[in-house]
């Protein structure tokens, strides 16, 4: 337990440690967009004054300084405008946008929510311009940065999930394994004891067919001790006939079932073969069977009806319960899933497994409607 807490702890702190670098990573970049900003105001007002001082020009000397100073501006975009807000020129702007005049008015208003104008004082004061600028391409990539490193953010904690609960989860599977190997264990000892009472039973002229019933329960015993055994190895599977398995499974089940629900089967005239285990295949049968006698609360229609395609053959077994919401489809094969009050939610999750991992195929909720009932269909692909 100290230890399960003290790993809770670290992770906690490797959790807070990385948000703290996040945060500072996020200040250090509006601080230095800040100080860009800044500084491509400040460039802007030198322009500006620039431009202003041509109308004051001494000496050639001051032409060329001042030319420099104009063209050293490659990367922040200009709109200059007149007392009238009419656009009389623009630098660093594509001139798909400067000739195309709808353009270039949304440019110009964006410009005056980005930054203030600066006045460009004309000897006439009645011709003052005003000058809009747009923020650089360096500017706008420090902009959207934070974004950006956000969204990475977000991956990497989607990583960081998936990757806790890929391996939580794989620790609950190696547990459930081991419980049911160890459960298999125990069962064959009381089994090996069984099988020596019935041979007592025999041998004291017991009913016929009373000592036959007791050989049925202890061979399905049996059968559930190799399920369970089987789980967490790979199985072997054999080349047998789906129709004839199903409906072995299918008789057993409506012997013990109650006599209130209404069974019926239908299938293929022929056999079907398919590569499964005979064991977990019963224990899939058995399992969808259940589920739908306990969603009709033991009375009711339930149907096992199979099919084939050209390439799969489609086992579907419906019921007159109380049907599944749809947004509870997928739910219902999730581990620890169940609306029972005593359930474990274990036994569809074990279906989907035993279907998809061991047999390759493929098991869903084909439809279900409240109050009417629900199909549930595992595909399998054909030899």
């Amino acid at each position: 337990m100290q230890f399960t807490d003290k790993r809770s702890i670290t992770r906690w702190i490797i959790i807070s440690a990385s948000f703290l670098i996040v945060l500072f990573i996020l200040w250090n970049t509006y601080y230095l967009f800040q100080i860009f900003k800044q500084e491509e105001k400040d460039k802007m007002h030198v322009w500006a004054g620039s431009m202003e001082e041509f109308n004051n020009i001494n000496s050639a000397a001051d032409i060329n300084f001042l030319t420099q100073i104009i063209e050293s501006n490659t990367t922040i975009p200009i709109i200059r405008t007149n007392n009238k807000d009419s656009i009389t020129g623009t630098k660093n702007i594509d001139d798909g946008i400067v000739n195309d005049t709808l353009q270039l008015r949304a440019y110009l208003e964006r410009f005056k929510k980005q930054n203030a104008a600066i006045v460009m004082h004309h000897p006439i004061a009645s011709n003052n311009q005003y000058i809009y600028y747009g923020n650089s391409t360096l500017l706008n990539v420090l902009k959207y940065y934070p974004m950006a490193l956000g969204l990475v953010i977000v991956l990497f904690g989607a990583v960081i999930y998936n990757f806790y609960r890929a391996t939580k989860m794989g620790a609950q599977s190696k547990l459930w394994a081991g419980m049911a190997k160890e459960t298999a264990h125990q069962i064959g000892t009381p089994l090996s004891s069984l099988l020596g009472w019935i041979e007592i039973m025999k041998a004291d002229n017991v009913d016929e067919t009373t000592v036959t019933e007791i050989e049925k329960d202890v061979a399905r015993l049996q059968t559930i001790a190799e399920r369970f055994s089987k789980i967490g190895s790979e199985p072997l599977l054999e080349e047998l006939d789906i129709v004839a398995e199903t409906e072995k499974s299918f008789e057993y089940l409506r012997s013990r079932a109650s006599k209130q629900v209404e069974f019926f089967f239908m299938s293929p005239n022929h056999p079907v073969k398919v590569m499964i285990n005979p064991e977990l295949h019963s224990w899939t049968v058995e399992n969808l069977v259940k589920n739908a006698i306990d969603a009709m609360k033991g009375k009711g229609r339930l149907d096992v009806i199979i099919r084939e395609t050209d390439k799969f053959v489609k086992i579907k077994v419906c019921d007159s319960g109380k049907g599944i919401p749809k947004a509870q489809f997928r739910k219902v094969f999730e581990p620890g899933f169940t609306t029972k009050r005593r359930g474990w939610g274990l036994g569809l999750s074990l279906t989907k497994r035993i279907v998809e991992e061991y047999h390759k195929g493929r098991i869903k909720v084909l439809s279900s409607e409240i109050g009417k009932g629900t199909v549930m269909e595992a595909s399998y692909k054909k030899i």
